[in-house]
């Protein structure tokens, strides 16, 4: 009976990950549409905010990074958006906006610093 009730809870436990994974997303998500439609308002710590949130939520959102890299820069953070757009990069090495905006940001940013960035 204990195995039975063991393989049961697993089997119940792999069905509802998905979903519980799913709504972690959505919580991550909502955090992530509000900081764009602040930053789009020019409240850029506020976004900041809730993109960090965001990552907090889902650890795994490379969008979120790569929003969180965005404004840091904007923000004139560049240590902090230089390792946002890195751990975007890392989670989603394909995703083509983050690449390029990573490698956008390596280029003026290690420009503005001179040959000891590089």
């Amino acid at each position: 009976m204990s195995r039975s009730l063991t393989a049961t809870t697993l089997v119940t436990v792999m069905l509802l990950a998905p979903t519980a994974f799913a709504g972690v997303r959505d919580d991550a998500q909502r955090q992530v549409e509000f900081g764009i439609e602040v930053a789009g308002k020019g409240l850029w710590r506020e976004a900041i905010y809730r993109w960090e949130r965001a990552v907090q939520i889902d650890p795994s959102y490379a969008e979120a990074y790569n929003d969180l890299g965005v404004a840091y820069e904007h923000e004139g953070e560049m240590e902090k958006a230089r390792q946002a757009y890195e751990k975007a990069v890392s989670l989603s090495p394909a995703h083509a906006s983050i690449k390029q905006n990573f490698e956008l940001f390596k280029e003026v940013n290690d420009r503005a610093a001179g040959p000891a960035r590089k």
